[in-house]
């Protein structure tokens, strides 16, 4: 299986694979991972490693699938909390109270994007099949955050909404945060209408040319990447603490699910994190 990285590593290649961060890894109080489509037990347009529940697979094989993917990551499946994402901004604190929520427990609330706790052993569980995972490490207060960006989200600016409300529940300042950016469809393949592109012109804070790309047609090419980063600096995270990923999920479609790649008949991947 070919896979190239500056920034992340692909590990148990051979058995269940999942990603990692080098810049994450550093960090030791924590534990984290990025599913990929292989490893699994499903079948059909979900084989093998899919991880939603809500997309038509066998229940029991999702279950089976999480149940690995753990296993290789190396995480308590009884600690897992998963979001119930519709592309808005909610930010969700979790506690060890909601173990299992969205994942053998129902969900509890039906628009959370973004998840964040300072309890040990909560397993923070967010979903993606080409949009943005946004990761947050508290090194000073030993908080954590997941969210997911997708282009509304971006747009709502996700990336600050946890930051400030880390900073309202856990006391968290913008530079002890640690923060990754992706794996995600990049600027070489996320073309979007003008529509979506005047949005993201609306971010007139931000160097828009450095994420907005025109070409013909009334096309644009974007680059969610570097929206999410600029964001996150304009927050206070310092730059130095920023990784952003060099993996394109549709590039990648042969390890990562795309929804672009697959035309919408695929799999979901998840990201993990914990306070061990």
């Amino acid at each position: 299986m070919f896979f190239e990285s500056k920034v992340m590593k692909l590990n148990n290649k051979d058995t269940v694979p999942y990603l990692t961060y080098n810049s994450l890894k550093e960090i030791k109080f924590i534990r984290h991972g990025f599913s990929t489509r292989l490893g699994g037990v499903s079948k059909g347009i979900f084989s093998s490693m899919n991880l939603a529940l809500n997309r038509g697979d066998n229940k029991d094989d999702v279950i089976d699938n999480y149940r690995r993917i753990c296993r290789s990551i190396g995480l308590d499946f009884n600690t897992l909390v998963a979001s119930a994402q519709d592309h808005n901004t909610f930010v969700r604190e979790v506690s060890s109270k909601d173990l299992g929520v969205g994942i053998t427990k129902p969900r509890d609330i039906e628009s959370v994007d973004a998840l964040i706790t300072n309890e040990k052993n909560v397993t923070l569980v967010t979903y993606y099949a080409d949009c943005t995972p946004l990761f947050f490490v508290d090194v000073k207060n030993k908080a954590i955050g997941l969210a997911h960006a997708g282009w509304r989200g971006t747009v709502g600016r996700i990336g600050e909404k946890v930051v400030k409300k880390m900073g309202e529940r856990f006391g968290t300042e913008p530079a002890d945060l640690k923060c990754a950016v992706g794996p995600a469809i990049s600027k070489c393949c996320y073309e979007v209408d003008k529509a979506c592109a005047d949005e993201f012109y609306k971010l007139n804070d931000l160097y828009c040319d450095k994420f907005i790309f025109p070409k013909e047609n009334n096309k644009f090419m974007l680059d969610l990447l570097e929206a999410n980063r600029q964001i996150l600096l304009n927050t206070g995270v310092l730059p130095e603490n920023i990784t952003v990923s060099d993996v394109c999920t549709k590039c990648s479609s042969q390890l990562l699910w795309s929804h672009r790649a697959t035309q919408g008949q695929r799999g979901t991947m998840c990201a993990f994190m914990c306070i061990e």
